[in-house]
């Protein structure tokens, strides 16, 4: 039968998703900084850079957005958390995992099918599934009935998930995941339990799977929540081949504040929907609201395309009058 790797060994084989056992030698240090006291006021426990756990992490991270070089050479993993498990509700939910992993062993054969997942989410909700395990109510769930995260190599679907918070950070949770034997769910299947005993999981295709699908009656003891990955990636958003630069209120020579995006929209929106949005961008301003979650509302308002253009003709007449400003002063100058 194959040993269940303990909690104190970890490492990750990228290329086949499969876990490996590797003693860790880490030294762990709690950190006290105001950008991570809501992690360690939980129990987590920062891990001391460059630590060979910290290290194995990092590594495992940047390989699943390998493909998107250009995108991983601007995101900046700023801290890494472990679940030590340190409560006694969180030891049991780790003894009951283990559990569970070597009863589905022992049906399949000796091989629990385990790995690691991503799951991505808001600081808090994070913080919840830490101190209390999933719940059908998790935002970034998809469903009530079952929790879906991403394979290891597909980090960046779960970066897509999360949602930065006041501070501009974005947190991703790496779970392990006992799988067993797959079952092919369609999407938005709202199936919360296997459709027969054969079954442990759920996954949107089995030869390539981007989805691992554990239904809402295994959540807690078939998915292990073991590393928070903090990381700085702004300007974030959805595209056809994953993760992109926002060409929208980007900071640098090509912006749009957006009280003057707001007022550009006013053109053309009704004044209850411009009230809206001046309510909205008051609230991110109060930090009620996060900026993924006021661009958002905008783009629910606006549409992301029409955004998409204003910013665009925007930049276009800055530069037309970053132009004609450069020539005129070059007129003058040959003048005198």
């Amino acid at each position: 039968m194959s040993q269940i790797p303990g909690e104190d060994q970890v490492s990750m084989t990228m290329n086949n998703d499969e876990i490996a056992d590797a003693m860790s030698e880490s030294n762990l240090v709690n950190s006290c900084s105001d950008n991570f006291e809501f992690f360690t006021k939980i129990g987590l426990t920062k891990l001391q850079e460059p630590s060979l756990e910290h290290t194995i992490i990092k590594a495992s991270f940047f390989t699943s957005i390998r493909d998107q070089s250009e995108l991983a050479k601007k995101i900046n993993i700023v801290a890494i958390h472990k679940n030590s498990h340190s409560s006694r509700s969180r030891e049991a939910r780790a003894d009951s995992f283990q559990v569970f992993a070597k009863a589905v062993a022992d049906k399949c054969g000796g091989n629990a099918n385990l790995k690691y997942g991503w799951y991505g989410a808001s600081r808090n909700e994070i913080c919840e599934i830490v101190m209390h395990g999933f719940s059908w109510c998790n935002k970034a769930a998809g469903n009530r009935y079952s929790i879906s995260l991403s394979p290891a190599k597909f980090a960046s679907d779960s970066v897509l998930s999360s949602e930065a918070d006041e501070n501009g950070l974005r947190h991703v949770l790496l779970c392990r995941v006992i799988l067993g034997k797959q079952e092919v769910l369609t999407a938005n299947s709202n199936q919360f339990h296997p459709t027969s005993p054969e079954f442990d999981s759920g996954v949107d295709d089995l030869s390539a799977p981007r989805k691992y699908i554990v239904w809402s009656v295994y959540m807690n003891t078939h998915i292990l929540p073991s590393y928070v990955i903090s990381i700085k990636a702004p300007y974030l958003i959805e595209g056809s081949k994953g993760l992109l630069e926002a060409n929208i209120i980007k900071p640098d020579s090509k912006w749009v504040s957006f009280p003057t995006l707001i007022s550009m929209l006013s053109r053309f929106l009704e004044p209850s929907q411009i009230a809206f949005l001046n309510k909205n961008y008051s609230d991110f301003q109060e930090r009620k609201i996060t900026r993924k979650q006021l661009i958002d509302r905008m783009k629910e308002i606006a549409g992301h395309q029409a955004l998409a253009a204003i910013v665009n003709l925007f930049a276009k007449k800055e530069d037309e009058g970053s132009s004609s400003s450069s020539k005129d002063e070059a007129g003058a100058a040959k003048g005198r």
